[in-house]
């Protein structure tokens, strides 16, 4: 084909066709990642949910306990009060679809967290169905370092 002489009849428009096909290619991508991204974080918000009220509940120490033995146990009942409140007193409460567990032991406090995320082109995939996100996080109370 010499320089300057039009294309074949046969390939007229190929460029037109590829062009809208990348563009159908990004658009479907970027949307998959935007809902993945939501997922990613939905998911950290409830980790730093669960984990902030499992870290307030391992704070409960039962102190009679401590005085008499020298053991640093929790108080079942303090720990979940505790990891109560500080769910409460979070900000990201939206995240949250249903009711927290918490959970305590004399030597654990275990809080489990629920999420829930509605997708938009994902959908495709799996429609009128959420994906469902559970969090759970456990603390313990400990020592700390001794000098």
């Amino acid at each position: 084909m010499r320089r300057g002489s039009p294309a074949p009849p046969d390939e007229r428009g190929s460029i037109t066709f590829f062009g809208i096909g990348m563009v159908i290619v990004l658009v479907f991508v970027g949307g998959i990642s935007t809902d993945l991204w939501r997922a990613f974080s939905q998911r950290r918000a409830l980790s730093e949910l669960a984990d902030a009220a499992a870290a307030a509940g391992a704070n409960g120490i039962d102190v009679g306990a401590y005085r008499e033995n020298g053991l640093i146990t929790l108080d079942p009942g303090l720990a979940e009060q505790l990891a109560w409140e500080s769910l409460a007193g979070q900000v990201d409460q939206d995240s949250v679809s249903q009711m927290p567990l918490v959970v305590a032991s004399p030597s654990v406090v275990m809080v489990e967290v629920r999420g829930r995320v509605e997708f938009t082109l994902l959908q495709i995939f799996a429609p009128g169905e959420p994906f469902e996100i559970t969090v759970v996080a456990e603390a313990a109370p400990s020592r700390g370092l001794d000098p």
